[in-house]
């Protein structure tokens, strides 16, 4: 009898298992982090009750989180805020889909930001870096050789324990038959974030992101894109950033990790055809260009990063660079950041299928530098004979790769290093900065 009453409690065990994780599609993943607050985000496959159980790993103190629908509209997703949090807490989780826990094999955890100022030295943290990652779908895909590969570097990622991830844009890339329609939008994104080599990532590293084209719409898109209102519903859909946009446009934001600022820009919403001859020339419209010079300028960040999908400091006139295209808004705005004496600009950019981290400086003005990571699953491009005068000898990488910035030191004396890694985590080049060198 006893063996009967066993044998039945494991076959209902199995049978809640199966039942709750054909409800999940992808995730859980853990977006940004306050003080006070953090997003987990989740997809399911149709309309499902979600909650999430969190427990202070500290003190073992549990709460539930208040109960979410995900709704067909954005593709059956949804984002629970947990509010009511403390600084400085580590915190593990579990997923509730229609009342029944969702057994998942990898860990789950997120953190709230610590309250460090005028108490101690900011702590050591670490940001991953990357953009351009494409997933196969052979229907789909042009025909000839896979363009996406190399998956296991998310798992290469995740075995550098970065506290942040911050993706720079052709995150999910649109094929021909997508970015005409809503159904074939929500499908890439959809299809995307279930690539199982991300979901433990997306489980317990905080993730923040910007667009470029191919998330954005077709190759090379600008503002004229006619269904850029769906893919900004869609990106906001699948990531869980403080905020999206300036005034309802576009999906710019910024947050801060410890001591160091991070600008999210927008460089296709704004941005003019990049053809036109006559006209407005813009990469990122005038109300963005004052919005970023007037948040430099506020910032007290030893490092502002300025994420955004275009290169900037690349000399060479090819492709999308900022130099190619619009020169004459890059000249403004790095005149803009020299004039306004604005320390500690970092440009942290992607796109071009290749990494390469570039200086620039003057006579007179701050130092500025651009670290391009590209690309993570895409496939990588030699560019090492390509004309950027600005580049660092031995940074350029022409391989499937990523990048992780180590921050460490007392306030008043704050240093970043810099690591690149192959696919593999193997590393291919490290430098160490501080601030003004």
């Amino acid at each position: 009898m006893i063996r009967k009453i066993s044998a039945f409690l494991f076959l209902v065990f199995f049978f809640q298992i199966i039942f709750s994780q054909s409800l999940l599609r992808s995730g859980p993943m853990v977006g940004y982090s306050t003080m006070r607050e953090v997003a987990l985000w989740v997809q399911t496959n149709g309309k499902t009750e979600v909650q999430f159980r969190f427990c202070e790993t500290e003190t073992d103190n549990c709460r539930m989180s208040r109960k979410m629908m995900t709704e067909e509209n954005c593709a059956f997703s949804s984002e629970v805020i947990i509010d009511s949090l403390y600084p400085g807490k580590n915190y593990s989780y579990e997923l509730f889909l229609d009342g029944k826990k969702v057994e998942i094999p990898w860990k789950l955890q997120f953190q709230t930001q610590a309250l460090w100022q005028f108490r101690t030295d900011p702590p050591a943290f670490k940001v991953a870096l990357g953009s351009c990652l494409y997933v196969n779908e052979t229907e789909f895909d042009r025909p000839g050789k896979s363009y996406g590969g190399d998956y296991q570097i998310l798992e290469s990622i995740l075995g550098k324990s970065p506290d942040v991830m911050v993706w720079l844009g052709d995150n999910t890339y649109t094929r021909d038959a997508d970015f005409d329609s809503h159904f074939g939008i929500y499908h890439r994104y959809s299809h995307t974030r279930s690539l199982k080599e991300l979901q433990p990532f997306l489980g317990s590293v905080h993730q923040y992101a910007i667009w470029d084209d191919h998330d954005y719409g077709p190759n090379d898109s600008d503002r004229g894109y006619y269904l850029k209102d769906v893919t900004r519903e869609a990106f906001n859909c699948f990531w869980a950033n403080p905020t999206a946009g300036l005034n309802g446009a576009g999906i710019t934001s910024k947050f801060q990790w410890a001591d160091m600022d991070f600008f999210l820009m927008d460089d296709r919403w704004f941005r003019s055809p990049n053809e036109r001859k006559t006209g407005e020339r813009t990469m990122i419209g005038a109300e963005q260009f004052q919005w970023l010079i007037d948040n430099l300028k506020y910032s007290r960040a030893p490092f502002k990063f300025v994420c955004i999908g275009t290169q900037v400091l690349n000399t060479a006139k090819k492709y999308e660079t900022w130099e190619n295209l619009f020169p004459e808004e890059r000249a403004s705005l790095l005149k803009a950041i020299k004039n306004e004496k604005i320390e500690g600009v970092f440009f942290l950019t992607g796109d071009r299928h290749h990494s390469e981290l570039s200086k620039w400086k003057d006579d007179e003005g701050p130092v500025v530098y651009d670290l391009t990571v590209s690309p993570l699953t895409a496939t990588a491009h030699d560019a090492s004979t390509e004309s950027n005068s600005l580049r660092i000898e031995g940074t350029h990488v022409g391989e499937r790769n990523f990048a992780v910035l180590e921050f460490s030191g007392p306030q008043k004396a704050r240093e970043m290093k810099i690591n690149m890694y192959d696919s593999n985590g193997k590393e291919i080049w490290t430098k160490t900065l501080k601030p003004g060198e």
